[in-house]
């Protein structure tokens, strides 16, 4: 089974507010190998992120100024989660931003692809307990200290060591 893990990180909330994406990050999973094949690209916004996203993740306006725009790496995403289930946590949040923004971009959305809402997940397995990120790392003995501020990649390698503990049983 092929399995990919993805995050992303945003100018802030709403895509309908015209906020947008600003890092997409991705890792491969084969037969419950991390394989170390990665998808990773910060993207130009063309506009700011608000206070509470910058406060996320960090990156700036000046940092993202000449990075590529969406439609430049949206191919090669949707390439990369070709014929993968797609791993995300919290995913309506994510998908909301990638369809709009594949949309937007003349491009198939994430309908057809097959997605598992990590978030569901350890919701079900651990019912009534905080089940963000790094509640679950706290829980299932992954290490998270690298994690300062929240990085698409590095929070999709997290998410994969945290599913596969998660349902190593």
């Amino acid at each position: 089974m092929r399995y990919i893990f993805l995050d992303t990180e945003t100018t802030g909330l709403s895509p309908a507010n015209g906020d947008k994406l600003v890092e997409i990050g991705a890792v491969e999973v084969i037969n419950r190998q991390i394989t170390g094949k990665i998808f990773h690209h910060y993207i130009n916004p063309q506009r700011g992120s608000d206070e509470g996203a910058l406060g996320v993740h960090g990156l700036t306006t000046e940092f993202l100024s000449d990075k590529p725009l969406f439609h430049s790496i949206a191919q090669d995403l949707l390439s990369f989660v070709n014929g993968a289930t797609v791993f995300i946590h919290n995913a309506p949040f994510d998908l909301s931003f990638l369809n709009a923004e594949l949309s937007e971009s003349g491009l198939n959305t994430f309908e057809s692809i097959t997605v598992v809402d990590t978030l569901d997940l350890a919701k079900r397995k651990y019912p009534d307990e905080r089940n963000n990120l790094d509640a679950l790392c706290e829980r299932l003995g992954v290490d998270n200290t690298e994690r300062t501020f929240h990085g698409a990649l590095l929070d999709a390698s997290i998410l994969a060591k945290v599913y596969l503990a998660m349902t190593s049983e």
